[in-house]
C-alpha cells in the first residue's frame, strides 16, 4: 500500500523532560501524544489556525481516531525531531506523525484524525470551517 502524500509538513523539536520518563528513564508511552500535541500545535500556528483562532470562529476539533506504532525507545535528556504531515483537510483533519531520535533513528509513527465541531452544541461538521480550508490552500499553493 503506497504511502498517503503529505500536503503540507512541519518539524518540531521536543525534549524527553525528567517528568516524561519512568523509573528506566524510558520516555512513558503516554507522553509521545503529548509530543504530538506540541507538533500539531506548531502546524496549525504555522497554518495560521490554532486553537485560539479555531475557538474564535466557534469549533473545537477532538481527537476521533488515534493510531500509534512504537519503535525505539526515547530516554531523558534526548532531543526528537517531530514530522508532522498534514494529509487531509477538507472534511476532517488528518495527520501524520513521525519521531526521530537525534541519530535520526525512528523512534514512532502515529496518525490521528480530527473531526470539527461547533462549540456550543457539540454536533459535528461534516466540513472543516471556510476560512481553515482558505488557509490550507494558501499554504499549499506556495
Amino acid at each position: 500500500m503506497a504511502k498517503e502524500e503529505a500536503l503540507l509538513t512541519h518539524e518540531t523539536t521536543v525534549t524527553a523532560e525528567f517528568y516524561d520518563v519512568d523509573s528506566m528513564n524510558v520516555v512513558w508511552h503516554g507522553n509521545y501524544v503529548k509530543f504530538m500535541e506540541v507538533a500539531r500545535c506548531a502546524l496549525l500556528d504555522e497554518i495560521g489556525y490554532g486553537y485560539k483562532e479555531m475557538a474564535k470562529d466557534g469549533y473545537a476539533f477532538p481527537i476521533t481516531t488515534l493510531k500509534i506504532k512504537y519503535v525505539r525507545s526515547l530516554y531523558f535528556a534526548q532531543k526528537a525531531k517531530v514530522k508532522t504531515e498534514l494529509l487531509s483537510y477538507e472534511n476532517m483533519l488528518k495527520i501524520r506523525y513521525e519521531i526521530y531520535n537525534e541519530e535520526g533513528l525512528l523512534l514512532t509513527k502515529a496518525e490521528t484524525t480530527q473531526m470539527a465541531i461547533k462549540l456550543g452544541t457539540t454536533s459535528g461538521e461534516f466540513v472543516t470551517p471556510e476560512r481553515f480550508r482558505k488557509l490550507v490552500e494558501s499554504k499549499i499553493q506556495k
